[in-house]
């Protein structure tokens, strides 16, 4: 482990380098915590490229915090349609209101305030104070850890709770008192642009002759990674129900995977069950109605971060039963024109372009 005056040097050369080299993004170009926070959860597992166009336009809609509070739930949810890990959208809605109520509208700066918003973990909570109010917190996500663990040349699990701890030590070690803003914006500016996963640009590297990993040629062997178990795959059916020229949706229940999403009704197939057996009991769990099948639409092949589905969409009248909530907690009549203003989760969304926008009328 490097000594007192060493960390000095990191910090310093680091500093340095981010100040000729640091991207220009929109939220670097304010120091208003409520933007600061809303980029750092839509950060969160997604790339800075995917997330530029949802955070402006997101801050369009919801310019200040009392008005992400005031907001219907499925508009933030329709604002943030595509961006996924849709628990972040309602967090922050709900983390909204909670800072309303109990911090008068006001970002709370302190790190342990910070913690009792919903969604707001160690490294959002160090992210926020340090960016946003420029205080002393160290902060530890992927890119930071990467970092770490060549510098230090980490050789064991960073995901353990010791190296996890050890990591946030360090972080803390190396931040020079004063500078947490930019310093902290630097560790995770090196991780994404020059201390990448695989082929580390180390030529270019303002740590490249304080690194450990590099000075024993293991910089693209950690930080150690497990290796990848496959991905579980489901077979998934829906039904894209027609009653009048109009199309059945229903709401799913706010908790859990893509919570408070509108979506075709449908779910699993069963082991031995055949798709259109499986389509027929999911829309009876589901609403309690009964459907006519009238042919396949399309197959979506789609992948979440733990599992992957072949989503099997179906083209169905409605064949009796009145729409009641058993499995989800609203549903509406729409037409096809109309399925655009509703939030849906990406791998329903891919079907709209295989729903006919007239042919169905004749059937229902």
């Amino acid at each position: 482990m490097y000594a007192g005056p060493q960390y000095k040097k990191v910090s310093a050369l680091l500093l340095r380098w981010f100040d000729k080299n640091a991207r220009d993004l929109p939220w670097r170009r304010t120091t208003d915590p409520y933007a600061i926070w809303v980029a750092e959860i839509m950060l969160q597992q997604t790339q800075v490229d995917t997330v530029k166009p949802y955070y402006d336009r997101f801050l369009d809609r919801f310019p200040t915090v009392r008005r992400l509070a005031r907001a219907r739930p499925d508009s933030v949810l329709k604002m943030w349609e595509g961006l996924g890990y849709y628990c972040r959208a309602r967090n922050l809605h709900r983390a909204a209101a909670s800072i309303v109520r109990d911090f008068d509208g006001h970002i709370p700066h302190a790190r342990d305030e910070l913690l009792t918003l919903p969604g707001v973990g160690l490294y959002t909570a160090g992210a926020i104070a340090s960016i946003a109010f420029n205080r002393d917190e160290p902060v530890v996500d992927g890119n930071v850890t990467r970092v770490l663990c060549r510098l230090f040349r980490i050789r064991q699990d960073p995901r353990s709770s010791r190296i996890r701890k050890r990591l946030w030590h360090l972080a803390g070690e190396l931040l020079p008192a004063g500078k947490a803003r930019p310093f902290n914006q630097a560790m995770m500016e090196l991780g994404a642009t020059v201390c990448l996963p695989r082929r580390p640009l180390c030529q270019v590297c303002p740590l490249r002759r304080l690194c450990s990993a590099n000075e024993h040629g293991e910089q693209e062997k950690l930080p150690r990674r497990a290796s990848k178990k496959p991905l579980p795959r489901h077979k998934v059916v829906v039904a894209v129900i027609y009653r009048k020229g109009r199309i059945l949706i229903d709401k799913r229940k706010p908790d859990g995977l893509l919570g408070g999403l509108w979506e075709f009704p449908g779910g699993k197939v069963r082991s031995g069950e055949s798709l259109e057996a499986a389509l027929r009991r999911e829309v009876r769990e589901e609403l309690g109605v009964e459907v006519r099948i009238v042919r396949p639409l399309v197959t979506v092949q789609h992948s979440y971060s733990h599992f992957a589905i072949a989503l099997h969409a179906f083209e169905c009248t409605h064949a009796s039963g009145r729409p009641r909530c058993r499995g989800c907690v609203d549903f509406k009549w729409v037409l096809p024109q109309q399925l655009k203003n509703y939030a849906f989760p990406a791998a329903n969304k891919k079907i709209f372009a295989a729903i006919p926008r007239q042919g169905s009328k004749r059937r229902s």
